[in-house]
C-alpha cells in the first residue's frame, strides 16, 4: 500500500510505500504500479538511473533540464538523511519562484517526484548520504541548468550554515537570469 501525497508545488508528489522489518533486516516496495498510474496515468518509464553518495554540509542544486521531452525525477534517500527541496521553474505556474522541502531518510521509506518544469536541490545532513535518481530522460549536457541555491528572490531556508558546493552550483545564475525555456 502506498500513500501519495501532492505537494505545495504542481508537479510535485511525496510518495510513501510500506516497509516490512524482521529478524533479517527491512524490504520496502519502491515504485508501485499504483503510484506510478496514479501519478503519470502510466508506468514511469526510466531513461536514466544515477546515484549520489554526499558528505553532510554537501548542497547540490538547484538543477533543472530543459529537454524537449520534459525530464521527471523520482529521488530516493537510501543511506542517511537529506533535506529535499522542489522549485516551481514554470514562468506561467501560479507557484513560479515558489519552493518546498522535505527530509528525505534512508529510515523512511518515501520518495519525492520532481515533474518536468520544476527545479530540485538537496542538503546532505548526515554523511554519506546515498540518494537515487530515476530520470524520465537521459542527461544531456546542453539541457542540463543550474541556479544559485542561495538565490534570495527563491530564499530557501536551509536548515544549516556550512555548506559544500561545487564551483559549478556556487557560481550558477539567479532565477532572474537563469534560462528558463
Amino acid at each position: 500500500m502506498s500513500t501519495i501525497t501532492p505537494l505545495p508545488i504542481e508537479g510535485s508528489w511525496l510518495i510513501s510505500t510500506q516497509e516490512f522489518r524482521d529478524s533479517r533486516g527491512s524490504f520496502r516496495e519502491w515504485l508501485p504500479n499504483s503510484a506510478c498510474k496514479e501519478i503519470f496515468g502510466k508506468n514511469l518509464e526510466v531513461a536514466q538511473a544515477n546515484f549520489s553518495v554526499s558528505k553532510k554540509g554537501t548542497l547540490r542544486g538547484i538543477h533543472y533540464s530543459l529537454a524537449p521531452e520534459g525530464q521527471g525525477k523520482l529521488v530516493t534517500c537510501l543511506t542517511g538523511k537529506i533535506y529535499d527541496v522542489v522549485v516551481d521553474l514554470r514562468p506561467d505556474s501560479k507557484t513560479y519562484g515558489k519552493w518546498h522541502g522535505v527530509n528525505l531518510s534512508a529510515d523512511s521509506p518515501q520518495s519525492l517526484y520532481v515533474g518536468p518544469g520544476l527545479g530540485h536541490a538537496f542538503l546532505a545532513l548526515e554523511e554519506n548520504s546515498g540518494v537515487t535518481y530515476l530520470l524520465s530522460s537521459a542527461y544531456n549536457g546542453e539541457m542540463e541548468h543550474g541556479i544559485n541555491p542561495f538565490d534570495k528572490e527563491i530564499g530557501i531556508t536551509w536548515p544549516q550554515i556550512e555548506f559544500l558546493l561545487s564551483e559549478k552550483d556556487a557560481a550558477a545564475p539567479s532565477l532572474k537570469d537563469a534560462k528558463l525555456k
